[in-house]
C-alpha cells in the first residue's frame, strides 16, 4: 500500500485551497489516476477529491444552451431526459463511453481535464464550439485542447462545467477498440448556426482536431453524398498496433459518412 493522503473537498474554493498541500492530484471519477497510481506512473502526495461538491453536478437546459456540470457521471449525461431532446448526439456519444461501470464512475469533467487522445467528449466539445468552465474563466474548446493529455488548465484550476448551444442537427460514430472501449477513430458531426464543424478523435498524432476537408463539402451540401471521394491526409494521424494512419485516414470518412447519415435521419 502506497502512503497518500485524501482530502473530501466540500466546494470548489475547499478544492482549490486543498491542492496547494504537497504534490496534491485532484480525483474526479478517478478512471485514469487510480490505475496510473497502482501502477506508480503517478504517484501523488495527496487526493482532492472532488465528487461530493454539489455546485459540480447536473445538466441544465434553457432553450437551447445546455451546461453540464463537471461532477455529472457519464451515465448521467447518456441519460438524462431534457439533453436528449435538444441534443440527442451527445447523450448517445456518453452511451458509448467504457462499460457501466466506467460510466457510473466517470465524470465528462475529468475526461476533458484529462485530454486522453483517444476519448470521445473532447471530439463532441470541439464539434460543438463548447465553453469549458473553470473556477478562473471560461475557455474555448478550440483553445482547450491543445495535444495529447494537454490542456491550458493550471495546477489550481479546475474545470466546473462545460456550456454550448444546442446544434440543429449532430451525431457521433466511432470505430472502438473492442477491449478498452476507445475510439480507434471517432467522428462528430455538427450543423448549426455558425455552420458545420466537425472534430476527430483516437487518429490524430497531436489528439483531438477538426477535419478541414470533411467541413468544407459539407458545408456545402450535408449529406453523405457530398463525402463521395474525400480523402483526409494521413500525415499527421498516428499509426500504432490497432491501425495505421493510412487506415484510420479511411475510417474519418467512412465515420463521418455514418454519423452525417444519422443526423439526417
Amino acid at each position: 500500500m502506497y502512503s497518500v493522503n485524501y482530502h473530501r473537498a466540500s466546494s470548489v474554493a475547499d478544492a482549490a485551497k486543498q491542492i496547494k498541500k504537497g504534490d496534491a492530484k485532484f480525483l474526479s471519477g478517478g478512471m485514469t489516476l487510480i490505475p496510473a497510481m497502482k501502477t506508480r506512473l503517478a504517484a501523488p502526495s495527496d487526493l482532492v477529491d472532488l465528487g461530493h461538491i454539489k455546485e459540480m453536478k447536473g445538466i441544465k437546459v434553457s432553450g437551447k444552451t445546455v451546461t453540464i456540470g463537471a461532477g455529472t457521471t457519464h451515465y448521467e449525461v447518456a441519460n438524462d431526459e431534457k439533453l436528449k431532446k435538444v441534443a440527442p448526439a451527445v447523450a448517445h456519444l456518453a452511451s458509448l463511453i467504457g462499460d457501466p461501470a466506467v460510466r457510473h464512475r466517470g465524470t465528462i469533467g475529468g475526461s476533458i481535464a484529462n485530454n486522453d487522445p483517444a476519448a470521445d467528449y473532447p471530439a463532441a466539445l470541439l464539434a460543438l464550439g463548447a465553453t469549458i468552465v473553470t473556477n478562473k474563466r471560461q475557455i474555448a474548446a478550440d483553445k482547450f485542447f491543445k495535444g495529447q493529455f494537454e490542456t491550458p488548465l493550471k495546477e489550481d484550476e479546475i474545470v466546473t462545467a462545460v456550456t454550448f448551444t444546442a446544434p440543429a442537427k449532430a451525431a457521433y460514430q466511432k470505430f472502438r477498440n473492442p477491449a478498452s472501449r476507445y475510439a480507434i477513430t471517432g467522428v462528430f458531426v455538427a450543423k448549426g448556426s455558425d455552420g458545420v464543424r466537425v472534430a476527430v478523435t483516437g487518429s490524430g498524432d497531436d489528439g483531438v482536431f477538426r477535419s478541414k476537408e470533411i467541413e468544407a463539402v459539407l458545408t456545402k451540401k450535408f449529406d453523405t453524398s457530398a463525402l463521395e471521394g474525400v480523402t483526409v491526409p494521413s500525415k499527421n494521424l498516428m499509426t500504432d498496433m490497432h491501425a495505421s494512419a493510412e487506415y484510420r485516414a479511411n475510417l474519418i470518412v467512412v465515420m463521418a459518412k455514418r454519423a452525417v447519415a444519422d443526423a439526417n435521419a
